[in-house]
C-alpha cells in the first residue's frame, strides 16, 4: 500500500513539475503487460528502454508465459528498476506444466517481492481446443493467486463464456482472485460480466485498429477506475507502427486512442490508467 501511495503522490504533481521527471510534454504512463525477454529485443534493449523513458513510461509489468523464463525476467528487473513481473503458465504453453510447477511458481513469488501477479494464465480457444487441459493448468494457478493474495493476469481469447463461468463459480465459493483481463478483445456484454467480478480491463494496440469496433466500444464504456493500458509487445503494434516490432514506448499510442474514444486528454487517461495499475499491482515509480 505504501508503494501505491507513493505512485499516486508522484503522479499528482503539477505538469510543470512532472515534465522534469518524465520528459517534456509527456504524461506518466504504465505499460501493464509486456514481453521484452523475447530474443528480438536482445540487440537494442538499452535503446528500447531509453525510448520508453522518453515516452514517459515509468513502470512496466512483464508477463511470464512459462517457468523457464523466470530467471531471465528476474535479470531484466535487476537491469531496469521500473520493471515488475508475474510468474505463470500461458494457456498455449500447457506442455510446460508439470507436477511441481505450482510449487516452482510459489517459490519464485516468495523469492522476489518484484513478483506482483500470477500469470499470464487463462483460456485460448482461438488457437487450441484442449479446454480441459487448459482448465487443469488454470485452476491451480488461480488457487495459488488466492493463497499468495496476488492478482492474476488473464489471457482470454474466444473463451469468455467458460472463463466467466469458472470465475463466477469460484467467486461463489470465495476463491476468485482479483486481476485484469489483459489485451481485451471482447464485447461490452462480456466485459460487464468480468467487471461485475471486480476485474480490470486492459487495452492493447488492438483498440487502435479501425475494425476493432467492439473493443473500442468497451474503451468508451469501461468505468474510469477499472481500465489499464498495455502493449503486449513485441506483438500487436498499434496503428502507425503496424508491421513493426511493438515496444513499451508505443503504449502512448494506445493511451492516446483510449483518450480519443473517451473524449478525454492523454494526460487524464495516462494518470487514470497509471493509478489503476498502481492499485492492482502495487507498482513503484522511479525517476529515470
Amino acid at each position: 500500500m505504501a508503494a501505491e501511495q507513493a505512485v499516486l503522490s508522484a503522479m499528482a504533481v503539477p505538469r510543470s513539475e512532472a515534465d522534469g521527471v518524465v520528459g517534456a510534454h509527456h504524461a506518466p504512463l504504465v505499460d501493464s503487460h509486456c514481453h521484452i525477454v523475447f530474443r528480438n529485443f536482445d540487440a537494442d534493449l538499452d535503446a528500447v528502454a531509453q525510448r520508453w523513458r522518453d515516452a514517459g513510461v515509468q513502470a512496466l509489468v512483464h508477463a511470464c508465459v512459462e517457468p523457464a523464463e523466470i530467471p531471465a525476467i528476474r535479470a531484466l528487473a535487476d537491469r531496469f528498476p521500473e520493471l515488475r513481473y508475474s510468474v505463470g503458465v500461458h494457456p498455449l504453453d500447457t506442455e510446460h506444466w508439470a507436477a511441481d510447477t505450482q510449487q516452482v511458481l510459489r517459490e519464485a513469488a516468495h523469492a522476489d517481492p518484484r513478483v506482483v501477479a500470477i500469470g499470464e494464465l487463462g483460456l485460448d480457444l482461438f488457437r487450441d481446443t484442449n479446454l480441459e487441459e487448459q482448465l487443469a493448468v488454470l485452476q491451480p494457478q488461480l488457487d495459488l493467486a488466492c493463497e499468495l493474495e496476488l492478482p492474476v493476469i488473464i489471457h482470454c481469447r474466444d473463451a469468455a463464456e467458460p472463463m466467466l463461468a469458472l470465475l463466477q463459480e469460484r467467486a461463489e465459493r470465495g476463491v476468485c482472485p482479483r486481476g485484469v483481463m489483459h489485451c481485451w478483445g471482447g464485447t461490452p456484454e462480456e466485459m460487464a460480466g468480468f467487471l461485475e467480478l471486480g476485474f480490470f480491463i486492459s487495452f492493447s494496440g488492438v483498440v487502435t485498429f479501425p475494425k476493432a469496433e467492439a473493443t473500442q466500444a468497451c474503451a468508451r464504456q469501461v468505468p474510469a477506475d477499472r481500465y489499464l493500458v498495455e502493449t503486449d509487445c513485441p506483438f500487436l503494434a498499434p496503428t502507425g507502427h503496424r508491421g513493426k516490432r511493438n515496444e513499451p514506448a508505443f503504449v502512448a499510442a494506445v493511451a492516446g486512442t483510449v483518450a480519443e474514444l473517451r473524449g478525454e486528454s492523454l494526460e487524464q487517461v495516462a494518470l487514470t490508467s497509471s493509478r489503476n495499475a498502481a492499485a492492482l499491482f502495487s507498482l513503484p515509480l522511479h525517476t529515470v
